[in-house]
């Protein structure tokens, strides 16, 4: 329904079996997107998406890079390998995030520091530096993949709630200085998802979680990446500054 030929996109955070990027990548990947996919200390894992994506035939070139992050100069020497690479982006999808679960009161101060590094400062860089690439080409899609944790509380995940409740801001902000630019900002938050971490809970684990959503099961990451095709496409041209919520009802309650 909504192709993304002629079109490059930089996915983060893009190796982690039944993960959010992988399924965006596919899905782009199937589009017609030309990929640039990024990942951290996970190469093999990296080469095994990057040959799925090209066997799904959508005849985008897809390369790929390992690096961190969460390093200072990292998400800005990203953007310029896309682009001696492509020589443009289209797309930007901030994908790449962390979780370190720790009751309040108890975060180590280098946890602090690697989850703003990685969850907000990353996108941050990685965008200003895509920017003026953007609007040299006339315009482009920046999506931050945030969490329905920026919205509510859970036990142990204050900071990575407040990186993710930054992030959903920061899309904002950012969406109503750069859509002069024909640059269209959007965050999208997932819900609970079928991704490793839920699946490694086991059986009882995934029901209990499961109960915590009006729809009665966890989403599946194919579900995150229709969002995501959707506000990288030229479609919701109208859709701008807004946090798409795909979550089973899960803030409802």
């Amino acid at each position: 329904m909504y192709t993304l030929k002629g079109r490059v996109a930089v996915i983060t955070g893009a190796s982690a079996p039944h993960g959010i990027g992988n399924a965006i990548a596919l899905r782009f990947a199937m589009a017609g997107a030309s990929l640039l996919l990024v990942a951290d200390k996970t190469p093999e894992q990296l080469d095994a998406v990057a040959r799925r994506c090209r066997d799904t035939g959508g005849g985008g070139r897809i390369e790929q890079i390992i690096t961190d992050l969460g390093e200072p100069g990292s998400p800005e020497a990203m953007i310029e390998h896309a682009m001696e690479e492509f020589g443009r982006i289209d797309v930007l999808v901030n994908n790449a995030g962390i979780r370190a679960p720790f009751a309040f009161g108890d975060f180590p101060a280098d946890t602090f520091h690697r989850l703003l590094a990685v969850n907000l400062a990353a996108p941050f860089f990685a965008s200003q530096a895509a920017v003026p690439y953007m609007k040299a080409q006339g315009g482009g899609r920046i999506i931050h993949i945030a969490s329905q944790m920026g919205q509510v509380t859970s036990p142990n995940l204050a900071l990575y709630g407040m990186t993710k409740a930054a992030l959903i801001h920061l899309a904002k902000s950012m969406a109503s200085e750069l859509c002069k630019d024909n640059i269209i900002v959007n965050a999208l938050s997932p819900g609970p998802i079928a991704t490793q971490p839920q699946l490694d809970r086991g059986a009882a684990g995934i029901r209990l979680l499961a109960d915590r959503v009006p729809l009665g099961r966890l989403g599946e990451p194919e579900e995150i990446a229709e969002v995501a095709l959707f506000l990288a496409s030229a479609s919701p041209s109208f859709l701008l500054g807004q946090d798409i919520v795909v979550d089973g009802g899960y803030v409802l309650r």
